[in-house]
């Protein structure tokens, strides 16, 4: 029986990459960027499955140019740029690492918390340019966190991950999401908000809902108006739910304290007005990046791929009504 063929847009950890060589013909692509568009439509065309490792647009016209394409593994679980509802029409399954990185991101949405509010890098910054000159009573002032109330924006793993650490740092918590989670408010004394009632009560707004049609642009300048002065935003879910533009404004103005933010509107690009904000704290989309999530995001990915090249259904499959394509020879 002939070996399916995958390509992999963007190497992944080595371990991963040898139990697919061991199933697979495997082509891979450039390590330090993705391919043009025009080198990944013609690498995937003779493949049975293709893993998405970055973000290039995976629509129907790239689906078309592999005509024995039956499986889309995604490295990473936001599939925003993959077209999932053209691929169940064609007959291939869509899978992603769902699982695998919840920890990692809460920890970082932590992280960012702690920065922003205790000026970390504001910090770091003031030593490195030798402008530090000592001890103040009321030098460098930041917000604790006892007492304060935490709101989430999206209660799935990640915001309930990010939720359970909260009474670590003696916060209270309240979510918006589309439906009230009876379980995660049992476990966490979270208290179930609509989105302006949360942004009005809440201290530390952390963003983890996924990028649909309905949540671009969710925190606009309305929205980012009914947060208190005080307040703090962190996005860890993907750059356009924030409408960059706005939440410069409010930062200069002081409409809001300060942000925290993994994830931008068009990565690697950032707003060159968020650039000028002391008050923000800006990472390189780094919420999965450590060692131990990106080899279980490599493993996982690759089990998901040959499964689905195979002819089984992956273990975390997006679209399980797909009836695989037989056609697509």
């Amino acid at each position: 029986m002939n070996r399916p063929r995958v390509h992999v847009t963007r190497p992944i950890a080595e371990e991963a990459q040898s139990r697919l060589r061991a199933e697979a013909e495997v082509t891979t692509g450039p390590s330090d960027q993705e391919s043009t568009r025009r080198e990944l439509l013609e690498l995937v065309r003779p493949c049975e499955g293709l893993l998405v490792v970055g973000h290039p647009k995976v629509d129907g016209e790239l689906m078309d140019a592999a005509p024995r394409l039956r499986m889309i593994a995604n490295f990473g679980v936001g599939v925003d740029h993959i077209d999932v509802a053209a691929a169940t029409k064609r007959g291939i399954w869509v899978s992603n690492t769902a699982g695998s990185l919840t920890e990692t991101t809460a920890e970082l949405a932590w992280a960012l918390i702690l920065a922003a509010t205790r000026r970390v890098t504001e910090g770091d910054r003031l030593v490195r340019a030798g402008r530090w000159k000592g001890f103040g009573p009321f030098f460098f002032l930041g917000t604790e966190l006892p007492g304060k109330t935490l709101g989430i924006v999206g209660a799935g793993r990640i915001g309930q991950s990010v939720a359970r650490r909260a009474a670590a740092f003696g916060m209270r918590s309240v979510y918006w999401s589309r439906r009230p989670k009876k379980e995660f408010e049992a476990s966490t004394g979270a208290g179930h908000r609509d989105l302006d009632a949360l942004l009005k009560e809440s201290d530390i707004v952390v963003l983890t809902v996924s990028l649909t049609a309905e949540t671009r642009h969710l925190m606009g300048a309305r929205q980012l108006g009914l947060m208190k002065p005080t307040a703090f935003l962190v996005n860890i879910a993907r750059g356009p739910v924030v409408d960059e533009a706005a939440l410069a404004r409010a930062l200069l103005d002081r409409t809001i304290a300060g942000a925290g933010l993994d994830v931008y509107e068009k990565e690697p690009e950032v707003h060159p007005d968020l650039l000028r904000c002391e008050n923000a704290v800006l990472v390189p989309h780094i919420g999965s990046a450590t060692v131990e999530t990106r080899r279980r995001m490599s493993l996982l990915a690759v089990e998901n791929c040959l499964a689905g090249v195979q002819g089984r259904m992956p273990a975390l499959v997006l679209n399980p009504e797909t009836q695989r394509g037989l056609n697509r020879e």
